[in-house]
């Protein structure tokens, strides 16, 4: 006898449920998180809004910048209409609540109970539901969905990997893909995947990658102090840095050293908590570290540790190359969208399956160099000091990703089906 795929996914995830509860207390425990913060991720906190709120989930932080664009014009098209943000990631939240946006409200996305769903549903007035990229939750479509209210993927990512898993899912996939009310994939990889996984033609949109869209924060300006401390060509940034990766950065940039002493190397960790942890290794490595969430001031040759949210604008203006992390380990590698729009020279290591398309157009044109090592991070810092071969990169990365893109069309059909 076999079950129905949702049903028995619904008892999973209620079986789940407890042991999930349990296992985010000790975040609470270790005072990693507020218990308020586990509230929301159980869904059990309080909240409520006032007015029509359209709910967009992400992941984190870079997924809701990218994001950004589509809801000012979303609220340029519909002032009254108000946004319930969720995420993943605390980092990801309070970057949404920083925005200052009118009636915005912003939570960690609750376990995907199907009650949970129904409740913010309720308590917001939720009257249409925003996925981004790969974050596809079955009983949060299905409970938006059955409700009679549109569901839509935006710049939806569907790795091989990831198409595997829903693969041998089947009939959830299938089930859950059902509700969707139309999808942009991010690819034509994607969109392969996702009609073979059982999405319709009809359900689909031309490609759409919304990190295409980013537009640096309207009147960012910079520190004075922090503009002399760091001459642009002498200074590199690693962006968002994952667990893994600060060694090898560390250990290029000592490296680095011996042949520029006057290079100066900001680390930006993808999770800022991490930043204690960095200076410690900095410090073993015999380099002296100073750490931004503690106002220590960038003195000269200090490894700067930019542990805060909401500034990588500020870091992208400052360096003249950007090493983007999650690359050198198996993360998929962070956007280069950001990074080039402020001219920064681009490096990347090599699991960039994330942007698969996007970093082979980028590698192939001579836009950005790919390094495994620290050794081989090192010398590509090297071959970068030389501004015409700097120029050159950063005017071809110009090239290949100023590619036209039309955000108004996913815009007017997301407006078309929403009620009202």
């Amino acid at each position: 006898m076999t079950f129905p795929a949702m049903p028995l996914y619904r008892l999973v995830v209620c079986l789940a449920w407890p042991i999930v509860a349990l296992s985010l207390l000790t975040r609470v425990i270790a005072r990693r998180e507020r218990l308020a913060d586990w509230g929301q991720r159980t869904g059990l906190a309080p909240g409520r809004g006032s007015g029509p709120h359209l709910w967009l989930h992400a992941a984190s932080n870079g997924e809701l910048t990218s994001a950004r664009p589509a809801l000012l014009a979303l609220h340029a098209a519909r002032p009254e209409l108000k946004f319930l943000i969720t995420c993943n990631s605390l980092t990801g939240r309070d970057l949404a609540l920083g925005w200052g946006l009118p009636g915005l409200s912003a939570r960690l996305a609750p376990f995907d109970t199907r009650w949970a769903a129904v409740l913010l549903c309720r308590r917001y007035g939720v009257v249409g539901h925003l996925l981004l990229e790969a974050e596809f939750w079955p009983n949060r479509i299905a409970a938006v969905a059955r409700r009679g209210l549109p569901v839509i993927a935006v710049g939806a990512r569907l790795s091989m990997r990831t198409a595997q898993t829903w693969r041998r899912l089947g009939p959830l996939a299938r089930h859950m893909l059902a509700r969707l009310t139309f999808v942009s994939p991010q690819d034509e990889g994607s969109r392969r995947r996702l009609a073979e996984l059982g999405l319709t033609p009809g359900q689909m949109t031309a490609v759409l990658d919304l990190k295409a869209f980013y537009v640096p924060p309207a009147g960012l300006t910079l520190d004075p102090d922090l503009r002399r401390a760091f001459d642009r060509d002498a200074t590199w940034l690693a962006a968002s840095t994952h667990e893994g990766e600060d060694e090898i950065v560390i250990a290029a940039h000592a490296a680095l050293l011996t042949q520029r002493p006057e290079a100066r190397l900001i680390i930006a960790p993808r999770h800022p908590r991490r930043g204690a942890e960095i200076a410690a290794m900095v410090r073993a490595a015999d380099l002296p570290a100073a750490l931004r969430s503690r106002g220590d001031a960038p003195r000269e040759h200090a490894v700067y540790i930019v542990d805060t949210i909401g500034e990588m604008p500020l870091w992208y203006q400052l360096a003249g190359t950007t090493f983007i992390g999650g690359s050198l380990v198996e993360k998929g590698g962070h956007t280069p969208f950001e990074p080039a729009v402020f001219d920064s020279t681009l490096l990347h290591g090599p699991d960039t399956s994330n942007f698969t398309r996007i970093y082979r157009m980028l590698d192939v044109a001579g836009a950005a160099i790919q390094v495994s090592t620290a050794e081989e991070l090192a010398r590509a810092l090297i071959q970068v000091r030389h501004a015409d071969r700097r120029d050159a990169m950063r005017r071809k990365a110009h090239e290949q990703l100023d590619q036209p893109t039309d955000l108004a069309e996913v815009v007017t059909r997301i407006l078309a089906a929403l009620p009202g």
